[in-house]
């Protein structure tokens, strides 16, 4: 994948200052040297986060405090882009980005005020410039050890920090986690090619041809178990056609199947009426149950008339109870004003007088008194007619009842003494059912004989899972990957010895199981943590990461990116000091000179492997030693010099 890093680029928080950029120059060793404690372990954090990590590693103090943004600027295939993410603050991370992209060169703009898209989209792009897969390691997996391949997968081969450059127990970026070393145990044949993207689809494509074989070959067997049950049972089939008589009793039933099926075939297209029995010694019993049926039929209705007019007639009288009751209440409240008016026509044993107004008020009450009277009296007969209709009904239902009895008691008889009637029914009941899981039986009978296009399919997709077994076979991506692993161990070897290794003829083997190394010394195979001296770890991991990147250039749009970043890979020599030589100054005379050769070796081999790649890879160094201990070396360019200056500018931390 080409990559290039072309600038990491800091933004204040304080107001008015311009951003911090440090620029990188490409296809070349760029190496910023400074002291400690001037950010040069922080260049990887930023670098990292800006390419979509999970958690900000940035440290936390003076970067942290002073930057409200961190950005880079990197070259790909489709040009220019600029990453931008937001210091996180209190969080492990921030999901607000900024992505810029130009096909010639990116402006770098003086502030960013909002983001214009998040991780999740710029790991997307990552993801589609690298031409990752973007199927599962495993089908049905969207998370995990084996879900798809990611552009973060790749961070592993890239970055050498601190921690990890020359430590004897990890050889690869953050692969001290158990989610990422697993994650990486499972890219590794993808990056080596042992695993391609092909193959993967190969592995998804198996696993849908597998299910689909499944089913047809359970639809199959399922076919045939049927086919086979119908063989068994043909003759049997047969036989019931002649007890139904659907097949004349001196049939001679055939041995060959096809026969057996063609006859049967025929039995669903006969006339059944034919092959009942002749009924004319019989057509007075059926007329009479026919008969018999429609009078049940008839009476039955009539019984649920009269029971519904019954039931309307009690609601009937219910309703007038009512409205009787209601009459006596009305007479009793207004019986007060008839009496009222017998003691105004004799005034001299009333008590009281009342006004013209108030007689003709007890007039009119007295009146209303006299027609509830009227209907009162007129009341009795509408309940006397309610009751005779009543007791009508009940006679007319118990004699429909009684009628209803008679019939189903012949009905009864009639049945129950006919049994050639009733065994005519029962047979006709039975030859329909016969026929019907006759016609069912045949055809199931016709889709089991379809199987051949069925199995057509079967061995067509036995054939589809055989190529593609062949293709993902374990033991073709076992060679794959033993092929790929010799050629990257026999550049190591050759690498290893251009440095301060102590065994630089020693073959080396790289484990992925564990991810690291044994180096095979005669009868030993040692692995890198039982190995002494730190110049021997530094050699490996230098030697392996070289190697492994001389690997993927080597084949066409692999999609590691094209960028190594060591930090500190002259620690194992200079474990606590920072050179401070310049043209007057002299080295450190406490330093051996074969320490000081051990680091020139270092950038020599970056040098030459540069070289060799033209333009391919870019290596960053992040180092205490300065152009005075490497010498000067066609391909290495120092960026910047962090004594007195640090990635951090010093205006930024005065306080306005």
């Amino acid at each position: 994948m080409y990559f290039q890093l072309l600038k990491v680029i800091l933004w204040p928080r304080k107001l008015g200052v311009k951003p911090r950029e440090v620029i990188f120059q490409r296809n070349m060793v760029n190496v910023i040297s400074g002291s400690s404690k001037t950010g040069k372990s922080a260049v990887i954090p930023i670098i990292d986060y800006c390419l979509g990590s999970q958690k900000c590693a940035i440290p936390v103090g003076v970067i942290r405090e002073s930057c409200s943004w961190f950005g880079i600027v990197i070259d790909t295939i489709e040009g220019e882009k600029l990453l931008v993410r937001k210091e996180p603050g209190n969080q492990q991370s921030s999901h607000e980005m900024v992505l810029i992209e130009n096909e010639l060169e990116i402006n770098i703009p003086e502030t960013i005020t909002h983001k214009i898209t998040n991780v999740t989209l710029v790991k997307s792009m990552l993801n589609r410039l690298s031409g990752l897969s973007n199927l599962a390691f495993e089908p049905n997996t969207s998370d995990g050890f084996k879900s798809r391949p990611s552009f973060r997968d790749l961070m592993a081969f890239t970055f050498q920090p601190q921690n990890i450059v020359a430590n004897p127990d990890v050889m690869f970026f953050k692969a001290d986690t158990t989610e990422h070393r697993e994650k990486l145990k499972t890219v590794f044949p993808y990056v080596l090619g042992a695993v391609s993207p092909k193959s993967m689809y190969a592995q998804h494509e198996l696993d849908r041809l597998q299910r689909l074989l499944r089913t047809k070959e359970s639809e199959l067997r399922s076919r045939q178990k049927s086919n086979e049950i119908w063989q068994r049972e043909g003759q049997t089939w047969l036989r019931q056609a002649i007890e139904y008589g659907l097949i004349p009793p001196d049939f001679e039933i055939p041995n060959n199947w096809d026969e057996i099926i063609d006859v049967l075939r025929e039995l669903p297209n006969q006339n059944i009426l034919q092959t009942v029995p002749s009924l004319t010694s019989m057509d007075s019993v059926i007329i009479r149950l026919q008969e018999l049926r429609k009078i049940e039929i008839n009476l039955t209705a009539q019984v649920n008339e009269s029971r519904q007019q019954l039931l309307n007639l009690k609601q009937l009288n219910e309703s007038s109870n009512t409205y009787e009751n209601a009459l006596l209440v009305q007479r009793d409240r207004l019986s007060l004003s008839k009496w009222i008016r017998d003691l105004t026509k004799n005034k001299s044993n009333t008590i009281f007088e009342l006004s013209e107004i108030r007689q003709e008020r007890i007039y009119q009450l007295c009146e209303a008194l006299d027609a509830i009277e009227v209907r009162l009296q007129s009341h009795p007969g509408i309940t006397e007619n309610i009751d005779k209709e009543t007791l009508r009904l009940r006679e007319n239902i118990q004699i429909l009842l009684d009628e209803l009895k008679n019939v189903r008691t012949e009905i009864a008889i009639l049945v129950d003494n006919s049994n050639a009637v009733r065994d005519i029914v029962a047979k006709g009941q039975k030859i329909d059912r016969f026929l019907g899981r006759l016609e069912e039986s045949l055809r199931l009978l016709d889709m089991a004989d379809k199987s051949s296009s069925l199995q057509v399919d079967i061995d067509r997709l036995i054939l589809e899972i055989s190529d593609l077994k062949t293709l993902i076979a374990e033991e073709e991506i076992a060679r794959k990957l033993k092929n790929a692993l010799t050629t990257i161990e026999g550049y190591a070897g050759k690498l290893v010895k251009k440095l301060d290794g102590e065994w630089p003829d020693a073959p080396v083997k790289i484990i992925i199981a564990d991810l690291t190394i044994k180096v095979i010394r005669g009868n030993r195979d040692d692995y890198l943590w039982e190995i002494g001296s730190g110049a021997n770890w530094l050699a490996y991991h230098i030697a392996i990461t070289l190697a492994l990147q001389g690997y993927f250039l080597g084949r066409p749009n692999h999609p590691v990116p094209g960028l190594l970043i060591y930090d500190q890979p002259s620690q194992v020599y200079f474990p606590t000091r920072s050179i401070m030589a310049t043209s007057s100054v002299k080295p450190d005379p406490e330093w051996k000179n074969e320490d000081i050769k051990a680091v020139q070796k270092v950038f020599n081999l970056f040098d030459q492997v540069v070289g060799k790649k033209k333009g391919q890879l870019q290596i960053i160094v992040l180092d205490h030693a300065d152009d005075e201990v490497w010498g000067k070396l066609k391909n290495v360019y120092l960026v910047e010099t962090w004594r007195g200056e640090a990635l951090v500018p010093i205006h930024w931390l005065q306080k306005i």
